[in-house]
């Protein structure tokens, strides 16, 4: 990838009239002062991944940063590449927060490109043991199934067997941690602005042990614990609150599921008696709806936060807004 050009500052001085040596000393000492006092109250640049990234970041940083999101709402996080434009927006910041290397598999290799000495890269669940993605368990099994494909299906199978799942952040618990991470790290390029970033963390974070708190006690009483989701996002908050995940599809949303699959998928649905099967705003519903219809289930959007819609946006959400409401529609589907 290329990189773009820094983005440069002409500072212009003009003068009408020469002074007197004594007047011009003033004046140039009042400038001194002025610009001093400017530096004091310049903002740093943050840019943000996709919306948890940029909601939490907002949420520290309040007035004392000026915080970008890169990935439009629209658009589905694991598909969206950078542009050279979106590069040279990175490149002209003081931080760079994005989720995981699994989940923004780009951002290594920007990093690489324009380097670290003027924008720090932040990997806000640096720390947080990763879980094994589903796709790992497919290409195990698929393994087994094509041995006679040899040495290239080996090699394919060891690739995928690295993947993470990097969906931390619909664990509120998990949330609190990429909160202190980004705290820390706003400290670190500001450190004049610490006192404002770590009692906006320190608030933000009573507010997650709240909606922690309300995901437990509303949770534990379900009588359904399993949930069929449309790809494996759930599996943090589904580990924290005594649930479990059985997604048709693995890390990517726009995998495709086997008929063996499918078929296991129903199998199970009648067995647990499941009622509703779960699907995001931001992937296609079909293959959800399609098993829907086949066991007599209904579809219910269960949020990923990957994206918050216009409409949502106009409605005041946010990403505990947004929480909440995912955990009202558990509540009221698990009975």
């Amino acid at each position: 990838m290329r990189k773009s050009n820094r983005l440069k500052t002409l500072l212009i001085g003009t003068a009408a009239l020469i002074l007197l040596a004594g007047c011009g000393n003033k004046e140039s000492v009042s400038n001194s002062n002025e610009n001093k006092e400017k530096s004091k109250t310049e903002k740093i640049k943050v840019v943000t991944t996709f919306y948890p990234m940029y909601e939490f970041t907002k949420q520290i940083a309040g007035d004392a940063a000026d915080v970008e999101l890169l990935i439009p709402s629209t658009m589905e996080p694991h598909d969206w590449e950078p542009t050279p434009k979106d590069m040279g927006n990175i490149q002209n910041a003081s931080l760079f927060i994005y989720n995981s290397e699994y989940m923004e598999t780009w951002a290594a290799d920007i990093k690489k490109s324009i380097g670290d000495s003027k924008v720090k890269f932040i990997e806000a669940s640096k720390g947080i043991s990763l879980a094994d993605g589903e796709e790992e368990e497919h290409e195990h099994e698929e393994e087994h199934e094509h041995e006679e494909d040899g040495h290239e299906h080996e090699e394919e199978s060891h690739e995928h067997s690295h993947a993470k799942d990097p969906h931390v952040w619909l664990s509120p618990a998990l949330a609190q941690k990429e909160v202190a991470t980004i705290t820390d790290a706003l400290i670190s390029v500001d450190p004049a602005n610490k006192k404002a970033y770590e009692q906006n963390s320190a608030a933000y974070i009573e507010d997650l042990k709240e909606l922690d708190h309300n995901y437990r006690t509303a949770l534990q009483n379900v009588a359904k614990k399993e949930l069929i989701t449309q790809h494996a996002a759930f599996h943090y908050l589904t580990n924290e609150y005594g649930m479990v995940q059985v997604p048709i599809a693995g890390l990517s949303p726009d995998e495709e599921p086997s008929a063996q699959k499918l078929a296991e998928l129903k199998k199970f649905a009648k067995e647990h008696e499941v009622k509703v099967i779960y699907f995001e705003e931001l992937a296609s519903p079909k293959i959800a709806k399609t098993l829907a219809s086949e066991i007599g289930a209904k579809t219910e959007v269960l949020s990923t936060l990957e994206g918050l819609s216009e409409e949502d946006q106009k409605k005041g959400l946010d990403y505990i807004g947004v929480m909440e409401n995912n955990l009202e529609k558990l509540v009221e589907n698990q009975k």
